[in-house]
């Protein structure tokens, strides 16, 4: 345990280091947000700082490091998950800042880079023998073999879009990827079985702590696309490598409320012709629109998360 609470410390202060010196260069390189314009409510938010998972994804993988007990292929398979993701969410961001919009890979780059990252995970699973999924509520396994190829193409393009998605309000992302992290470390640590990836889900967890204290109403700077698709390919890789994958569904809810949102606010405006079931999609902008609160939708957000996360647990116990 000291392992853990370790390591979510040190996170904890390289995160809150690295934001604190980050931010003043950003808003020296004009590095700001490019605001939706059909989302009124957040005009007064242009150029706010974006880039924000620069700071705090690699203070997570970095502060990790001293509190693992060995080499250990998937932490460091996970951990070259998660940073490709950021790599490519930066480049992403290099791009709408570049071109003043909100475009810049196109859907279909996204698709080819995010589907590759899946088979590539899928084989490493099945070739290592990480087949074994957990089932929430019961304490029952069950090994899937070869099939967790086409699960690992389906837990990352959903779930990387996913969190994608959530990044739409102040602390939002962050404040629902925190609990999810933590309870997700703690089912490891209750099934004893990778410890590494525990230490990572900890020092994650650190890590956006102190992001949130520059991302809560009014953020002072944004994760981005960096930040989102990195958090998507480690709730993605760490979730599948300890065989919790089908605890994403439950632990983050939100996630797939948020993305099923979308998915049904499309579907029904098509068969109606126009009409939506939503004000505004994904969900936290209908919510917005009713006139919630930012900080308020969050935190139901984070609460919600957390309770799911700590019935699983006690299930699991």
């Amino acid at each position: 345990m000291k392992n853990y609470l370790g390591g979510a410390l040190v996170a904890f202060a390289a995160s809150m280091l690295s934001c604190w010196l980050l931010i003043p260069i950003l808003r020296r390189m004009k590095a700001g947000q490019n605001i939706l314009s059909y989302v009124k409510e957040h005009s007064s938010k242009g150029g706010t700082p974006t880039f924000g998972g620069l700071a705090f994804i690699p203070a997570a993988v970095l502060s990790s490091l001293p509190f693992l007990s060995s080499a250990n292929r998937p932490f460091i398979v996970a951990s070259f998950i998660g940073v490709a993701y950021m790599l490519v969410g930066f480049l992403d961001d290099v791009l709408k800042k570049k071109h003043r919009d909100n475009l810049g890979l196109t859907a279909w780059q996204k698709l080819a880079f995010q589907t590759l990252v899946a088979i590539m995970a899928g084989v490493y699973c099945a070739l290592n023998g990480f087949t074994v999924l957990n089932i929430p509520f019961f304490k029952i396994t069950v090994d899937i073999g070869w099939w967790m190829l086409p699960l690992s193409v389906f837990v990352f393009l959903a779930t990387v879009n996913a969190v994608n998605l959530t990044d739409g309000l102040d602390g939002l992302a962050a404040g629902v990827s925190l609990p999810y992290f933590l309870f997700i470390g703690l089912l490891i640590v209750a099934g004893g079985t990778n410890q590494e990836l525990s230490v990572l889900c900890f020092c994650l967890v650190g890590a956006l702590a102190a992001y949130l204290v520059f991302n809560t109403n009014k953020a002072s700077v944004f994760m981005g696309d960096t930040g989102s698709l990195a958090l998507g390919g480690f709730v993605a890789s760490i979730s599948l490598f300890s065989g919790n994958a089908l605890y994403i569904p439950v632990v983050g809810i939100m996630f797939v409320f948020t993305i099923i949102s979308v998915v049904v606010q499309v579907i029904y405006y098509k068969a109606t012709g126009g009409k939506r079931i939503f004000l505004m999609s994904p969900a936290h902008h209908h919510f917005q629109q009713k006139g919630y609160a930012e900080s308020k939708i969050a935190y139901t957000y984070s609460i919600v998360t957390a309770a799911l996360g700590t019935l699983c647990l006690l299930m699991k116990l």
